[in-house]
């Protein structure tokens, strides 16, 4: 590969999926590095941007695959760049939201190796926006919580959640990674004290043609069926207006598909 006169490596967003969501940044960088570091989730209609120059290589850790070491993310980054080489480190989302970004930017630091942190839109804000609310609105929401409900080192994050602290009725709480089951999540939310009537909305591969939603109530979240990820999981008052509507359309769904299977 051809060496630059400033060898760096950026920490960038992908963004929910969207190729038109990725900032101009990003996109900038895409197309002007020699390496790309990708995590799983970042689709193809992104890693495409890229410029023909670019070397692209997987460096996802899906929740129960084995593939590369974190510690091996960062050898291959701090070797790029000391043999001049510019890196995009290109993660799904914003890198600061549960992206391990913190653990990147102290191997980085302590290596001597320069970097930039590149935001992108995360998924919450993909999801409120396609669902069409907000996720603060003074008169429900004054406030957003976020928590990761991803299994590291053989410990449940969810498990360990003060929801007494994070569960108010003026929040939204939105929970990435939230799995399939959500049985434990609904039982400590009920026990900190949310109604069982507050509205809640997974949303699957936000911001994409793959993107579908399930909306229910926190006293009915355990029959709520886990979508494929990445998804994430809202809950909250904001999402009434959200919830009354997909539940009218998954009732006229229901009704349709009735009629046509009644019809001669």
């Amino acid at each position: 590969m051809t060496q630059t006169h400033e060898s760096k490596v950026y920490l960038v967003g992908a963004g929910p999926g969207d190729p038109e969501l990725l900032t101009v940044k990003a996109h900038a960088l895409l197309r002007q590095t020699q390496l790309v570091l990708h995590d799983d989730l970042v689709p193809e209609a992104i890693l495409a941007l890229a410029g023909p120059q670019a070397e692209i290589v997987n460096v996802g850790k899906r929740c129960g695959a084995k593939g590369i070491s974190q510690e091996e993310i960062h050898t291959r980054m701090i070797e790029a760049t000391r043999a001049g080489i510019s890196v995009v480190r290109l993660k799904s989302g914003d890198p600061g939201i549960f992206g391990r970004l913190a653990e990147e930017m102290d191997a980085l630091e302590e290596a001597g190796v320069p970097f930039e942190v590149v935001p992108g839109i995360t998924a919450a804000i993909a999801a409120a926006a396609s669902l069409g609310v907000s996720l603060t609105d003074r008169r429900r929401s004054s406030r957003v919580v976020i928590v990761s409900g991803h299994q590291a080192h053989g410990k449940k994050p969810l498990a360990q959640t003060d929801w007494k602290g994070v569960a108010r009725d003026d929040a939204t709480l939105v929970i990435y990674m939230p799995g399939h089951d959500f049985t434990a999540v609904r039982k400590d939310l009920l026990a900190a004290g949310l109604s069982p009537d507050i509205p809640a909305v997974i949303v699957s591969h936000a911001s994409t043609p793959a993107q579908q939603q399930r909306s229910t109530t926190l006293g009915e979240l355990s029959k709520l069926p886990g979508l494929e990820s990445p998804a994430v999981l809202l809950i909250g008052r904001t999402l009434d207006a959200v919830h009354r509507r997909l539940s009218a359309e998954a009732v006229a769904a229901v009704l349709e598909e009735a009629a046509i299977l009644a019809s001669p």
